[in-house]
């Protein structure tokens, strides 16, 4: 299931991620907030993409998240929760949009 795309997936697949070591494997150079970081994975854990157990250690209970999904299948449900998003939104639009973009494929009939 590990792949050797994000930090996710590199570091996730083997022991698991909490705060400290996904702020770590982030961009040095950018400062990102705590808050931000614990939503997105939260986030991630809501949609499917990562689950997490409780541990304690330092400073407390806290979450250990790893990936339940590849990295690719991770990039298909993006692209899926994203058309999915778009044909609710904008059917027509959305549908012309593809059968442009693939005008050598059946006609979309979503």
């Amino acid at each position: 299931m590990c792949s050797m795309g994000s930090p996710v997936w590199v570091h996730g697949c083997m022991l698991g991620m909490n705060l400290g070591t996904t702020q770590r494997a982030l961009d040095p150079d950018k400062s990102i907030s705590r808050a931000s970081v614990i939503l997105f994975l939260a986030r991630m854990a809501n949609q499917g993409v990562l689950d997490y157990r409780s541990a304690t250690g330092k400073g407390g209970h806290h979450r250990v998240y790893y990936p339940i999904m590849d990295e690719r299948g991770y990039k298909k449900h993006l692209l899926k929760t994203v058309v999915e998003s778009l044909m609710r939104d904008f059917p027509e639009e959305t549908k012309e949009a593809l059968n442009e973009l693939y005008p050598f494929r059946v006609p979309c009939q979503l």
